[in-house]
């Protein structure tokens, strides 16, 4: 369906109507033969260099906790960071029965998870054999109980504390399509099938390609190259705070890449170079949101801090020439503000599309008529959008594939110069994320420039003894909508 810019955005009661038609229309745009989808790139790699026995379990889940922030004092070496204390932290009122097999399974478990990329420091394996070697009972139970807890927790939500995921506004949803009471019941319904134990936790790890070879590097990195490990470990557990399993069919941008991919069928289609916001204020947040429609010939708005800050309005209002060589017209609310519209056109500072992908950040994927900055080998340069090169493409691509438009359809809309937005008839994930070691679009796994400086809070987190979770799975950090998405 398509609409123009006075119709209202879709509602969540047509998500299940966009759904079933969206997989035909996904398979239409995309008969084509196989060779001539671009096949994810084959992997290679590139060189890197105890609870106290009187006190009382609380029957709440960690989410129904109120978020605590704690002081952190990071050590030097992250291999001697100090056990914290025992605190208890239950999912259950009464902890389940487990047979001494199934601990000797957790405990061997929580000895090899350095090759997850976490550390058995943090799930007291001490604490754990002690409570074996006096067999089956209530300390057995209570400590394997919470040990299982804490680590499906790091495996599913991420180790590093909220606090210290700088900008990184997504919402991992896996704690609630994955709880760790009922993970953990079936575990040990298995009875003396000790492999229940490990099957529940390795269900948790992300299932994207990039965490498995991340995964193979750190066990082929030496020990001795701590930096190039505390990379990789940081990286890894990136991929946890996003949802364990991103879906068939997304849009995903690494910042620190300046790339775009498009995921069909979980293959990459297409991938577009982007720039991306600059350090400092306008720097691009990291979100997971959804793309409910493509707008061709979009308008912008100009926000207040150009209208007014920078003299916009002034010289719109009182220069008709000038107005109308940049395509802007003006004009005053009744309480006396000065609203600036720049008209459709390959001349606005949008381009010829945006994704309409609703957000409190105001951040969305565009077009720019400033093509050449695409040609920079380093491209944070925006005010938090980010921009997509070929974004005529991609908007062609979605447009006809899930929006049910013909080439012809998308043709004469894109040529029309009139704001027109294509409604998706299934909604379409989109990703920006921080990887600074990633698969490039060659398939070969790099590090990237920091460009946000946003590594360092992670490793000091990593190296950190582990606190106890909160129930947080939402960062606090404050929302602040970039004002210039399109300067």
């Amino acid at each position: 369906m398509i609409f123009n810019k006075t119709d209202c955005r879709s509602t969540k009661t047509r998500h299940a109507a966009r759904a079933m038609a969206g997989a035909a229309l996904w398979a239409g745009a995309l008969a084509m033969p196989a060779a001539s989808l671009a096949q994810t790139a084959p992997v290679k790699t590139a060189p890197v260099k105890s609870v106290p026995a009187n006190s009382q379990p609380k029957p709440l889940l960690p989410e129904e906790q109120a978020p605590a922030k704690q002081a952190r004092q990071v050590p030097t070496d992250m291999t001697s960071a100090p056990v914290i204390q025992e605190i208890p932290t239950d999912y259950f009122t009464v902890a389940p029965v487990w047979q001494v097999a199934q601990a000797e399974a957790l405990l061997s478990y929580i000895r090899a998870i350095g090759n997850e990329g976490l550390f058995p420091r943090d799930y007291q394996p001490d604490t754990l054999q002690a409570a074996i070697a006096k067999g089956a009972g209530k300390d057995l139970n209570e400590i394997a109980t919470r040990l299982f807890t804490w680590v499906a927790e790091d495996l599913r939500d991420g180790r590093t504390e909220m606090d210290s995921r700088a900008q990184w506004f997504v919402e991992d949803p896996d704690w609630k399509l994955h709880p760790i009471k009922p993970l953990l019941q079936d575990a040990l319904a298995a009875g003396g099938q000790t492999g229940g134990i490990v099957a529940a936790l390795d269900s948790l790890s992300p299932v994207h390609p990039d965490y498995a070879v991340l995964k193979q590097m750190l066990l082929e990195t030496s020990e001795g190259d701590k930096a190039a490990r505390a990379k990789i470990r940081a990286n890894m557990d990136r991929w946890r705070w996003l949802g364990r399993d991103l879906g068939k069919n997304y849009l995903l941008t690494n910042v620190p890449e300046y790339q775009l991919r498009l995921v069909i069928n979980n293959k990459v289609h297409t991938s577009f170079r982007t720039i991306v916001g600059k350090p400092g204020r306008t720097a691009t947040p990291q979100l997971a949101e959804t793309v409910e429609g493509v707008i061709f010939n979009p308008t912008w708005t100009v926000p207040q801090s150009i209208v007014v800050g920078e003299g916009l309005g002034a010289r719109v209002l009182n220069n008709p020439s000038y107005a109308r060589n940049n395509g802007y017209k003006a004009y005053k609310t009744e309480a006396g503000m000065t609203v600036v519209v720049q008209q459709p056109g390959p001349g606005n500072s949008l381009g010829l599309m945006k994704l309409d992908m609703p957000n409190p950040h105001a951040i969305f994927l565009h077009d720019t008529p400033s093509k050449s900055l695409f040609n920079n080998s380093g491209r944070a340069l925006s005010h938090g959008c980010v921009r997509t090169e070929n974004a005529m493409k991609l908007a062609m691509i979605l447009a006809k594939g899930l929006g049910g438009l013909s080439s012809e359809e998308a043709v004469e809309i894109a040529n029309s110069r009139k704001y027109t937005r294509v409604e998706l008839k299934k909604e379409l994930p989109v990703y920006i994320t921080y990887f600074t070691m990633a698969r490039d679009i060659d398939g070969v796994m790099r590090s990237f420039d920091d460009i946000y400086g946003r590594d360092e809070p992670v490793l000091a987190s990593l190296a950190a003894p582990r606190k106890v979770k909160t129930g947080q799975h939402v960062t606090d950090e404050a929302i602040v909508p970039i004002e210039a998405p399109g300067a």
